[in-house]
């Protein structure tokens, strides 16, 4: 029941708002009683506190294991993570729109939690670019911060347009904004691969 309350709450707060949605609402969908709801939470915003970390537990999962990877390159471990943001907005839609839409209603504490996360996924994409520029492979009088911030913009965003079965696939997108980026930030020695 807690998973199906989880899921019922991720429809309702992606479709109405968090603040919108009332607990009358979520129980009536699930068909089961506010002392239901209460057994397994004490309020909404745990509920949306709980979809937040499970989105972003999971991207720190991936991305550990990208960052760990010796055999990547840091233009490989780049496009690896922007690949990693597509495939987790794409297919999990309303758990994406609840994350980043939503985000401004958990409670303080909650917030610094799922902030200090997050910032644990720009701070990747920081060290990648770093490190390739370091190495040569990005150009050297790049902003690791303000370029990492805007690569999560671009990339984030995509929740509000990308159509499912649309004219472009997920992996194609992200191969779009790969390449859009690669432009921008790899030296001209090292273009084309």
């Amino acid at each position: 029941m807690k998973e199906q309350i989880i899921a019922t709450c991720t429809q309702l707060f992606e479709q109405k708002g968090f603040r919108e949605t009332s607990i009358q609402e979520i129980v009536e969908e699930l068909g089961v009683t506010k002392g239901t709801f209460y057994y397994y939470f004490s309020s909404k915003e745990q509920v949306l506190m709980m979809i937040h970390t499970k989105y972003i537990d999971h991207l720190l999962l991936q991305q550990a294991e990208i960052m760990q990877n010796k055999q990547l390159t840091n233009k490989d471990k780049l496009r690896a993570l922007i690949r990693m943001l597509f495939m987790n907005i794409i297919p999990n839609g309303d758990q994406a729109r609840v994350f980043f839409r939503e985000f401004r209603h958990l409670k303080d504490e909650h917030m610094k939690e799922v902030r200090a996360k997050r910032n644990q996924v720009r701070h990747a994409f920081e060290n990648v670019l770093r490190e390739g520029m370091d190495s040569g492979a990005f150009k050297k009088d790049l902003e690791p911060d303000i370029i990492s911030l805007g690569i999560l913009g671009a990339c984030n965003w995509s929740y509000q347009w990308f159509q499912p079965g649309g004219k472009y696939l997920d992996t194609e997108i992200a191969d779009m904004f790969i390449n859009m980026i690669y432009t921008g930030i790899e030296q001209e020695a090292n273009k084309g691969g």
